[in-house]
């Protein structure tokens, strides 16, 4: 896949690997300029700018990636959903057509005159049997 294709269709997830990428520099640069101060007074500054920083980029990278995971999740839902309304109408009309050449089936004609009408039944979907054989 292209890089550019993969930036539109998942920039949520750029952003994220961006932002750990920058998050984890940033706690490095932190931890090497701790490392290179003797007194904890000269030490504070890398540990509050660099160090909550680099932390507080961190778990915004790691909310953006959490965030393009429930997209993903949402728009398989979304699929299920269509598809399960799809089906549900194709099995409505189903069963109307079936009722209506029932409801056609239940006139008996007798020399070209309708001689009897029994009552039709709806077809209704019966899940009672589906499972015997």
């Amino acid at each position: 896949m292209e890089l550019g294709k993969w930036l539109r269709v998942a920039w949520d997830r750029a952003v994220a690997i961006a932002l750990v990428a920058v998050g984890a520099v940033v706690v490095v640069v932190g931890w090497v300029g701790v490392s290179g101060q003797a007194y904890p007074a000269k030490q504070l500054p890398f540990i509050m700018s660099a160090g909550v920083g680099g932390i507080f980029i961190l778990g915004v990278g790691a909310l953006f990636w959490l965030s393009s995971d429930l997209k993903d999740e949402w728009t398989k839902l979304d699929r299920i959903e269509e598809a399960l309304v799809t089906l549900a109408d194709t099995a409505l009309v189903d069963r109307e057509s079936l009722n209506r050449a029932a409801a056609t089936a239940a006139t008996v004609e007798v020399d070209g005159r309708a001689a009897a009408t029994r009552p039709v039944q709806s077809v209704q979907p019966s899940l009672a049997g589906a499972g015997e054989s």
